[in-house]
């Protein structure tokens, strides 16, 4: 049987052959790039402000043949448009990358060549370096003790534990942590590692440290839910799977009780298992195996936090200071 098309997009400020090949492009980016329905949402929404703003520039609506003729001043234009809106320099890389994509759609549909968006250059993005918390600090975070005031059953604390000791002890993301099924974590003394999904349904090993599993293995005792082999390892309140924005929450009461800045998110967490392995010696090749970046240049943001914490040390404890 053969799959329903998507209904046809509207627009008012373009002819509907270019409607046409904007509803097949997001069609072909969801089945065959498999992207996120967040990133079609947020690249359709960038053609569609671009094409308003293309129709307004020139008087008329937009059609196809005159996209194809776009000019590089035009497409400047409506950078400069969008930065006027105070729109992030992530967010203009964003759009301008939707529609270097949607350019070369219609150029391998045989549709035209836009050769003007391969002629602008990028935004430039002012490289911020994730902040990592204290090793001490962390390994707080993972203590069930910690939440102990709260109002709040003794298996969910557990929980919230042993799922930020998976952050901080194996660098998980916090969609990994959650993802993990029963059967994939061993129990204390049973296996040190974890075979985990990441980015791109891409599977890689971590080791795991036993007081970690022992964490976890606590939870699975006191978890008032049954928990199958194929089945999530970490259950909500009422026994569905764990929402990320519970982890959250949790990581916010605590950012109050411990004193941490707002920077201390579940993610963070991650940052601190990178920079303090690497501060320990650690390899970055390693760690970048560990974290499952598919580009070392994504890890080595990590060697710019370690060389800060060195010129601090430098700087408050040098003799000749």
């Amino acid at each position: 049987m053969s799959k329903a098309a998507a209904p046809l997009i509207e627009l008012a400020s373009a002819d509907p052959s270019i409607a046409q090949e904007m509803t097949r492009w997001l069609s072909h980016l969801g089945a065959e790039r498999r992207l996120s329905p967040k990133t079609l949402e947020a690249y359709g929404r960038d053609l569609r402000q671009c094409l308003d703003f293309l129709s307004n520039h020139w008087g008329e609506r937009v059609t196809l043949s005159r996209f194809a003729a776009l000019e590089a001043t035009d497409i400047r234009a409506f950078m400069a448009m969008r930065r006027a809106d105070d729109i992030a320099g992530r967010s203009l890389m964003r759009a301008l990358a939707g529609l270097r994509s949607f350019g070369r759609f219609l150029e391998r549909e045989g549709k035209g060549k836009v050769g003007a968006l391969s002629a602008i250059r990028a935004p430039k993005v002012a490289k911020t370096l994730p902040k990592p918390l204290p090793m001490a600090s962390a390994k707080r975070l993972a203590d069930a003790d910690e939440r102990a005031g709260e109002e709040r059953e003794t298996w969910v604390l557990a929980r919230d534990a042993a799922v930020m000791a998976l952050l901080y002890g194996s660098g998980l993301r916090i969609s990994e942590a959650l993802g993990l099924k029963r059967r994939e974590v061993p129990r204390p003394g049973e296996g040190d590692v974890l075979i985990v999904t990441g980015k791109g349904n891409k599977t890689r090993m971590v080791p795991v440290l036993q007081n970690v599993l022992a964490l976890v293995q606590e939870y699975v005792a006191m978890c008032p839910y049954p928990l199958p082999a194929e089945g999530p390892i970490f259950l909500g309140a009422r026994g569905g799977p764990l929402s990320p924005r519970i982890i959250q929450l949790a990581m916010e009461r605590l950012r109050g009780a411990l004193g941490l800045p707002d920077s201390a998110t579940p993610h963070a967490l991650r940052h601190s298992f990178a920079t303090h392995l690497l501060s320990r010696g650690g390899d970055l090749r390693a760690i970048q195996e560990l974290l499952g970046h598919s580009s070392l240049s994504t890890t080595q943001i990590y060697t710019g936090i370690d060389s800060e914490r060195l010129l601090e040390v430098y700087a408050s404890a040098h003799p000749r200071r």
